[in-house]
C-alpha cells in the first residue's frame, strides 16, 4: 500500500447553525490547516497514489478565500468538512481539518 499526506492552508469565513447559543453562530473566519491523507494499492501511470497539485485544486480552490455558507452544501463544521475533504478525492481515507491552535476535527473512512 502506498500513502502519501498533503497539507493546505486556506483562510475561509463560516458561522454555525447551533441549537444553543453561541458566539460561533456570528460570522467568523480562520486560518484553516486541511491535512489530506490518502492512499493506494497501486500507483497511476504517472507512479503516483494522486497528485499534489490535484489535492490543492480539489479542496483548496472551491473554499479559499470564501464564505464556506455559500459554498459547502451542510453546515460548516470541521468535521462535516472533514468529511467532505475525502468525498472529493477517492483515494482520500481520511482529512484532519483545524480551524484554530485548539481545535482540530478528524474524519475517517471505515
Amino acid at each position: 500500500m502506498y500513502y502519501i499526506e498533503k497539507r493546505i492552508e486556506i483562510s475561509a469565513s463560516h458561522c454555525l447553525t447551533l441549537d444553543y447559543s453561541s458566539k460561533c453562530t456570528r460570522m467568523h473566519g480562520h486560518n484553516w490547516i486541511i491535512t489530506l491523507y490518502c492512499r493506494s494499492r497501486e500507483l497511476n501511470q504517472n507512479g503516483m497514489v494522486v497528485d499534489f497539485t490535484e489535492l490543492k485544486r480539489k479542496i483548496k480552490g472551491p473554499l479559499d478565500h470564501q464564505c464556506l455558507n455559500d459554498v459547502l452544501p451542510f453546515n460548516p463544521t470541521a468535521e462535516n468538512i472533514a468529511r467532505w475533504c475525502t468525498e472529493q478525492v477517492p483515494e482520500c481515507y481520511k482529512a484532519v481539518v483545524q480551524e484554530s491552535e485548539g481545535n482540530i476535527a478528524t474524519y475517517e473512512e471505515d
